[in-house]
């Protein structure tokens, strides 16, 4: 059965069995609304919400990648959304309502901080920042109307490292949702729900599509939490995923972890050399033993350590501008999980909403960079490196 098979095997066949004229990848079925053979059927399934009726509702493409993600996860359910923005802002609203409080790790993804500070008090949700490897910060946000507990880890862009299993444990004990985001790692890395989570989400289009030509997000857990987002949240405000993205989403799926085994192992590597450049003040990658939370990846993270390294020029601001102009193969893109390696300033971009004193209070500095490795030989993207920061080695 399915749940027998090795990842590599799920990552290939789950969600592909029993397609049409045994198609081999479940066809695009690009249907907006499904015809129903009689007025009872109608009936049916709008009652027993069995079958297809609507694509806001459900799809036959969508649904075969949802199979593939859950089993992937070790979920009983998954939902996939328009957008990674779309998934944690379904997560978050399922578990809160007005008058509640969310503690969140302050070093998250800068849409997220945006999305916490700008639109969640709007609904009346209080919002507490903190570092939650600080026990005390932690114990110190705790009001009597929290009631969820928000991760990310590996974080973006500094890759910090959170012990999921533990977290998780003192949220349970306090009768919190946890959530985690988990796009760095993606689920042949890291597996949250397995350590404890309630809720994992994650921008599809990095690591998961992984050809950087869709948008999508999903959110896992177990069918009773994952229900009430489809048939409430997504049916109603509509962030639904197209069945073209879905099937560019499934065919991404398949060479998982063949692709994160070679960025893995090329991100170590260059995280490696840039630590021994002059160039750079300090690296940022969890597979090196100077990262300061490198043991709790080494137990959390089973496959490896990630594609993403960020690293601080010494020379700052001006060494970081110059380091991007002189780039001739890593592209300049404001993403990642590319076959291409992807790199860009975190200050001016993915953080750029934040105060100068915010981005300060999380270590994002104008000297900052983030390189999302892809599928490059590594001596050429080393190579490329070198000589952009030769003028200041």
């Amino acid at each position: 059965m399915v749940k027998e098979w090795g990842f590599s095997t799920r990552a290939v066949h789950a969600g592909t069995e029993g397609q049409p004229e045994g198609a081999t990848n479940p066809p695009i079925v690009a249907s907006a609304g499904f015809a129903f053979d009689s007025a009872e059927e109608g009936f049916q399934r709008f009652a027993e919400g069995k079958g297809y009726v609507y694509s806001r509702y459900a799809n036959p493409t969508v649904r075969a990648v949802e199979v593939r993600l859950a089993s992937l996860e070790g979920a009983g359910e998954a939902l996939l959304c328009a957008s990674g923005m779309s998934a944690i802002a379904m997560a978050l609203l399922g578990s809160l309502q007005a008058g509640d409080h969310l503690i969140s790790e302050g070093s998250i993804y800068g849409g997220t901080i945006s999305l916490l500070g700008q639109l969640f008090p709007r609904l009346g949700i209080e919002v507490s920042l903190v570092d939650t490897l600080d026990r005390a910060q932690l114990e110190g946000a705790l009001r009597p109307n929290t009631k969820t507990l928000y991760l990310e880890t590996p974080g973006n862009p500094l890759l910090k490292i959170l012990p999921l299993k533990e977290l998780a444990a003192w949220a349970a004990d306090r009768g919190l949702v946890t959530i985690v985001d988990s796009t760095f790692a993606t689920p042949y890395l890291q597996r949250p729900l397995q350590l404890g989570c309630d809720l994992v989400v994650h921008s599809a289009t990095k690591f998961l599509g992984g050809h950087g030509d869709l948008t999508a997000g999903l959110v896992a857990g177990v069918r009773e939490r994952i229900e009430p987002l489809r048939t409430g949240w997504q049916r109603l405000f509509g962030p639904v995923l197209s069945p073209f993205e879905a099937f560019l989403l499934g065919r991404g799926l398949a060479t998982l972890p063949l692709r994160m085994e070679r960025c893995c192992a090329s991100a170590l590597a260059i995280a490696a050399f840039l630590e021994s450049s002059s160039a750079v003040g300090r690296v940022y990658y969890p597979g090196l033993p100077s990262h300061p939370q490198h043991a709790i990846a080494a137990r959390q993270m089973e496959k490896g350590f990630g594609g993403i390294v960020a690293f601080e020029m010494a020379s700052g601001f001006e060494g970081a501008v110059a380091t991007l102009d002189s780039l001739r193969l890593i592209s300049r893109v404001a993403s990642l999980g590319d076959t291409r390696s992807l790199i860009m300033h975190p200050a001016s971009s993915s953080h750029r909403l934040l105060s100068p004193a915010e981005r300060a209070a999380l270590g994002i500095g104008g000297g900052l960079l983030r390189l999302s490795v892809g599928l490059e030989e590594v001596e050429d993207l080393i190579g490329d490196l070198r000589q952009a920061m030769s003028s200041y080695s």
